[in-house]
C-alpha cells in the first residue's frame, strides 16, 4: 500500500464511529478480513485514483525515460514508474515551490495531488516553468469533487478547462497542454466520509464527465526556435 493510500485509510478510520471501529477490530482479530478483502477484490489504491494512475502511466510510457532528469514535488509516487535517468524528490517544508525555484533544471517535473494545497499556485507554476529545460514537461494532478483535506491547508480546485488555462497563465503554450479527468456519482458519494479503497468486484470505473473527482494535465515548455537561438548568439 502506498503512502497516500495509507494516509487515506488512517483518516477514514478516525472518522468512523466507535461501534464501526470495534467491529473492524473484531473482523481483523478473527482473520476474516483477508478473506473478505479477497472476495471483494480490494486493491492497494484509492477508487478515485485508478483511472488517473492508468492514464498518467500511459503518458509516461511514451517518454524517453532513460534520458530524463525528473523532479517530483512532495512525493515519490512515480519514482519507479519508468527507468528514469535521475529522479529527485523535493518535499515541503524544506522545499517550498511557492517560494523560489531550485537551481537545477529538469526534463520532467511531477506534482501529484500537491497544487490544491498551495496558497500561491500561480507563483508555484511559474517556478515550475523556470525549472524546466526547453521542451521539458510538467505533469500535474489535482482533486475536484472531493471534500476539503488540509495537509496542512486546502485551497484550490480546477476542472479540465480550468487547469488548462491555469497552466496557460503560467506560461505554458495552450496547444501543448493535454488534460484528463475521471469520476462518477457513486465514487463521489463513497468518498464523503473516507478515502475509499478500490474494490474491483464492487466499484464501477465508468466515467461521468460532469462529476470529475480527479483532474490531471501534462504541459510542455516551448523550445526556442532556431531563429531565436541564432539571433541570441
Amino acid at each position: 500500500m502506498n503512502s497516500k493510500v495509507a494516509r487515506g485509510e488512517t483518516a477514514a478510520k478516525n472518522l468512523r464511529p466507535a461501534w464501526h471501529r470495534a467491529l473492524s477490530a473484531l473482523v481483523g482479530a478473527t482473520g476474516a478480513r483477508a478473506l473478505i478483502e479477497k472476495m471483494i477484490g480490494l486493491e492497494p489504491i484509492q477508487w478515485l485514483r485508478v483511472i488517473q494512475q492508468q492514464e498518467i502511466q500511459s503518458w509516461l510510457d511514451e517518454l524517453p525515460a532513460e534520458d530524463l532528469d525528473v523532479l517530483e514535488i512532495s512525493g515519490d509516487e512515480w519514482r519507479d514508474a519508468r527507468p528514469w535517468k535521475t529522479h529527485r524528490t523535493a518535499n515541503f517544508p524544506a522545499f517550498d515551490v511557492c517560494d523560489q525555484p531550485l537551481e537545477e533544471r529538469f526534463d520532467l517535473i511531477i506534482a501529484d495531488q500537491v497544487f490544491e494545497h498551495l496558497d500561491r499556485p500561480y507563483r508555484a507554476a511559474g517556478n515550475v516553468l523556470s525549472m524546466l529545460r526547453p521542451g521539458g514537461r510538467f505533469l500535474i494532478s489535482t482533486p475536484f469533487l472531493v471534500r476539503v483535506h488540509e495537509f496542512p491547508i486546502d485551497c484550490t480546485r480546477w476542472t479540465e478547462d480550468g487547469l488548462r488555462h491555469f497552466l496557460g497563465e503560467a506560461g505554458f503554450p495552450l496547444d501543448r497542454i493535454k488534460t484528463g479527468s475521471w469520476g462518477n456519482r457513486a465514487c463521489v458519494k463513497a468518498n464523503f466520509s473516507c478515502w475509499m479503497g478500490y474494490r474491483s468486484r464492487l466499484h464501477s470505473l465508468r466515467n461521468e464527465p460532469n462529476f470529475p473527482m480527479t483532474v490531471w494535465a501534462m504541459a510542455t515548455r516551448d523550445s526556442p526556435s532556431p531563429l531565436t537561438t541564432e539571433n541570441s548568439r
